[in-house]
């Protein structure tokens, strides 16, 4: 297969950005709760978290809404509707791994790309950070700001890191569960990256809510211009709502075949980025917008994997030449 392959699936990219495999079973390994965190409560997050496995219905929705640099136009609103799996990966107590795959084309002959994914830590000691300009920090956690407090790390199509912020879920009375951090910085959605270069960021509020019927991700975006001395200056505010709504999706199974196939060489191109951040203090990752430098290759060789021609060792070492040409460690 090309790159070509993931030509209908680019449009879902750039704006989205039978049952599915259940969590492992057993009792999950017990965290140390904090002193204003209960076993209880503890418990209560990590079901919010693990109900947003599943078949989904989903839609992308994106509309600025106050331009505020003068003589700014609003842009077009982005609308996509989407047909997503959620599986668990990893499942270690206090660490939950949730890859997102999305189902793209016809319902009796579908494909699959391999989309988000986020990782979920109880009461971390670091946490990423985007600078802007492709360049990422690992930042310290505070022992209060961990406290009771779960740290969500978004990664791209190509598990290159996307964000991440820390907060703790709250739970009320109606079982519906909520995680809302401070604003954090991340790249351009590649919605943008690929159809404009007036901003260089976006600082966001990035909220999680759990209901009985789904679960939804909302994001409270400001595009910042960063100039080169560091100061920035607000450009437009837009508001992001992507609802993913419980669906029995009747191809879901197509999404289970192709991460049982490529999961292995996924955990290997993990591991590249692991290293990154358990390892270096400051990294620089580039692409570009079309991603033909980067997450494009990356998941071509993943398909090579998916199709029988090559091993889970050959598309990996083809994947690393690119991992090792657009990564450059700073300190």
């Amino acid at each position: 297969m090309k790159f070509a392959y993931f030509t209908a699936a680019a449009a879902l990219l750039v704006t989205g950005c039978a049952t599915t495999e259940p969590a492992p079973t057993g009792t999950a390994p017990q965290a140390e709760p904090s002193a204003t965190h209960s076993q209880a409560a503890y418990e209560q997050d990590r079901a919010a978290i693990l109900a947003m496995q599943g078949e989904y219905a989903v839609t992308f929705d994106f509309r600025e809404t106050v331009p505020v640099a003068e003589g700014y136009e609003l842009a077009e609103p982005k609308f996509t509707p989407a047909r997503e799996v959620v599986v668990v990966v990893e499942d270690t107590g206090d660490f939950i791994m949730l890859q997102h795959l999305l189902i793209v084309g016809e319902e009796d002959n579908p494909f699959i790309v391999k989309h988000w994914r986020q990782d979920w830590e109880y009461q971390p000691d670091s946490v990423l950070a985007f600078q802007g300009h492709d360049d990422w920090t690992v930042e310290p956690v505070s022992a209060g700001e961990a406290a009771g407090a779960w740290s969500q790390t978004v990664y791209q199509v190509d598990d290159s890191p996307r964000y991440a912020a820390v907060a703790p879920w709250t739970h009320d009375e109606d079982g519906v569960s909520t995680w809302e951090p401070p604003v954090s910085w991340r790249p351009l959605p590649r919605r943008d990256d690929t159809t404009r270069d007036d901003y260089d960021v976006i600082a966001a509020v990035n909220r999680h809510t759990v209901t009985s019927w789904g679960w939804t991700h909302e994001q409270d975006n400001s595009k910042l211009v960063v100039e080169a001395d560091g100061t920035t200056h607000e450009l437009v505010r837009e508001i992001g709502v992507n609802t993913y709504r419980n669906t029995d999706l009747s191809n879901d199974q197509a999404a289970l075949d192709y991460w049982a196939a490529t999961e292995d060489y996924w955990a290997l191109v993990r591991a590249r980025f692991d290293w990154l951040e358990d390892n270096t203090q400051r990294f620089h990752i580039e692409d570009d917008a079309e991603g033909t430098l980067l997450y494009g290759p990356v998941l071509e060789a993943g398909q090579r994997v998916l199709f029988g021609l090559a091993t889970v060792d050959e598309a990996f070492a083809e994947a690393e030449t690119y991992l090792d040409s657009q990564i450059t460690v700073i300190d």
